[in-house]
């Protein structure tokens, strides 16, 4: 299975860089593949840690990293407006599996829907809530390659992270929860929340 992030968006801020991190680490770089990004760019404009990792990357769109093209109907398009969730049985018809950068922002921003539009990918949803990119990923990879239905998956949502015990700051998204229940996080993001403590989490996803 491939994972492909449509970046989307100018640069990379530390949030985005610890979650590309982190997705690297857990699917391996072999299966993720970073697309659209702005035309001209360089691997000088690729920060060095996710070029240590292994990370692939392209000017291109996501339809052109076959030779003729993708084949459309092997296209999974993760989109929160889609009518039908994914399921293990999704596994027999997918090979790519797309999110459109709109994953992780906060308010949410329907940048799927350029894709939806434009290309007419079959689209599958993961729940009504809005998650990172890295949990994303993570819960498609529990459903698709480890045949686990969304509704057995443990999720914790909208967790309250505290720096001290006076101070907390909640985060508005869906997370995985690990056998302690507790979210999962990027390696260095709990650390980035706290050292960051007086911006809002709008300012740190834009960084």
């Amino acid at each position: 299975m491939k994972y492909v992030i449509e970046h989307m968006e100018e640069g990379f801020s530390e949030w985005v860089i610890l979650e590309y991190s982190q997705i690297i680490r857990d699917i391996g770089a072999a299966n993720l593949i970073l697309t659209s990004l702005p035309p001209g760019t360089t691997s000088a404009d690729i920060p060095q840690r996710l070029l240590d990792l292994g990370l692939q990357w392209t000017t291109k769109e996501c339809v052109e990293l076959e030779a003729g093209g993708l084949d459309a109907s092997k296209v999974c398009l993760l989109d929160p407006a889609a009518e039908t969730d994914l399921t293990p049985l999704d596994k027999d018809q997918f090979e790519y599996f797309v999110f459109g950068g709109i994953l992780g922002s906060h308010p949410r921003i329907d940048r799927t829907g350029i894709l939806r539009k434009k290309y007419g990918f079959s689209g599958r949803r993961l729940g009504a809530l809005q998650m990172t990119t890295d949990t994303a990923i993570r819960t498609t990879q529990k459903i698709i390659e480890d045949g686990v239905k969304f509704e057995e998956i443990g999720f914790l949502d909208y967790p309250e992270i505290k720096y001290n015990k006076y101070e907390s700051t909640e985060m508005p998204f869906r997370y995985v929860v690990d056998e302690k229940g507790d979210p999962i996080l990027p390696e260095g993001m709990l650390k980035l929340i706290k050292n960051d403590a007086e911006q809002s989490i709008d300012d740190l996803l834009l960084e």
